[in-house]
């Protein structure tokens, strides 16, 4: 079952079924901002409770035109950061991480985290 978004500003999320996404709107070079943009965003509006068990942890990032100059390394830890306490407790949950980089029809980062299953 699909909830609603959450959110107005430059981070919305939404339950799917077990999964969470999570989209930040634009884009910036410096991977730091993210982890207190998306972290006030869970902190204020974010209702449910972390989960335990393992994680999959997709993050795909959208540009248009030329890529942005940005180690994805950092992005994920940043991103990881910000979500950890409320997906998840510990990022050591995450037992698969993908991220990824493609041209888009608009700029946003989308991080998805579902349970894994056996």
């Amino acid at each position: 079952m699909t909830v609603g978004w959450i959110g107005t500003g430059k981070v919305r999320a939404r339950e799917d079924g077990e999964a969470v996404e999570i989209v930040i709107d634009g884009l910036t070079t410096q991977a730091k901002y993210y982890k207190p943009l998306v972290y006030e965003f869970m902190r204020k509006e974010w209702a449910s409770r972390p989960s335990w068990g393992d994680h999959v942890v997709e993050i795909r990032m959208e540009h248009v035109g030329e890529p942005p100059w940005m180690d994805l390394d950092n992005l994920a830890k940043a991103l990881l950061d910000s979500i950890k306490g409320y997906l998840f407790h510990d990022d050591s949950q995450v037992a698969r991480l993908l991220v990824e980089r493609r041209e888009g029809e608009r700029e946003r980062i989308t991080i998805r985290s579902y349970p894994r299953r056996a």
